[in-house]
């Protein structure tokens, strides 16, 4: 018997009129996309969701008071606190030259926002939770930095092991990654460790220091960070946010430099165009 006729199926590749070559394509037809217009394959950025409008300062208020205790769970979480130092305060909508601030002792891990008090220019308490007691380095420093500062809405003073690490060197951060240049020429090291601030000349020397920038590293002690929102200071504070908190950078910076320098290398710094973008660009966003 003949062996049976070999077949082959063959499957038409051949574009169908009109689409057969790039030029034959309709004015505006996306690439490679036949039949589809090119306005159509734009794809658009993300739209990140905006902090809230109020038209009630009461309601921004307790809104706000609500993320201020929700950036004091976050410091706990990562460890920012220390004992009973450290605290961060937040501008009052209502009355903006008094602030929100922690009360001394409570751990930063179980405060809410009916933990908080209000305290004016003059470390009088002025209203809050049950426990009324006021850290009078917080209300030093923080009152210097608002009043010098009417744009800053909230401002954070943390003793993290890596902040008291690197404040040890009297050193600016090193450009050395992305999230560093979040700090590129707005961060300043403040060199006149006087001990606890107990002073109010102290409160107003940090505040002078720190003058229009982000942060200051305070040499011997620890840093200060201040922002628009409680939100953006616990991202300014984090470096990944992944926290929320913390762009200490800090020791490992050390640690980096050091295993270069035994290599006879230092570390390779971000040159100023790029950290000048970079910094733009978190500020904006």
């Amino acid at each position: 018997m003949a062996p049976p006729s070999a077949t082959e199926t063959v499957t038409q590749t051949t574009p169908s009129d009109g689409f057969n070559t790039p030029s034959a394509q309709p004015a505006g037809t996306a690439p490679q996309e036949p039949k589809l217009e090119r306005d159509a394959t734009v794809t658009q950025g993300p739209s990140f969701p905006a902090p809230p409008k109020f038209a009630d300062p009461y309601e921004e208020r307790e809104y706000l008071k609500g993320r201020l205790a929700a950036a004091f769970r976050i410091f706990g979480k990562f460890g920012f606190d220390e004992g009973v130092a450290g605290h961060i305060t937040l501008r009052d909508p209502v009355e903006p030259s008094t602030f929100w601030v922690n009360p001394f002792g409570v751990a930063f891990s179980l405060i809410k926002r009916s933990d908080l008090i209000q305290v004016d220019h003059h470390g009088n308490i002025i209203a809050g939770g049950p426990c009324r007691l006021l850290n009078k380095a917080a209300y030093l420093i923080h009152s210097a930095v608002h009043a010098a500062r009417p744009d800053v809405t909230c401002a954070a003073h943390s003793h993290s092991i890596h902040g008291r690490s690197f404040c040890a060197l009297g050193r600016p951060l090193d450009i050395i990654t992305q999230d560093s240049c979040a700090f590129y020429n707005d961060h300043v090291v403040y060199e006149q460790f006087n001990g606890i601030v107990l002073a109010e000349e102290e409160g107003k020397d940090i505040a002078a220091a720190l003058g229009n920038r982000k942060a200051a590293l305070l040499q011997n002690h620890v840093r200060i960070e201040c922002d628009e929102s409680a939100v953006l200071q616990m991202l300014t504070f984090s470096s990944t946010t992944q926290g929320l908190l913390t762009r200490p950078l800090l020791t490992v910076f050390t640690w980096k430099d050091a295993a270069a320098a035994g290599r006879g290398g230092e570390t390779v710094k971000i040159n100023e165009e790029d950290a000048k973008m970079l910094e733009q660009f978190f500020k904006l966003n």
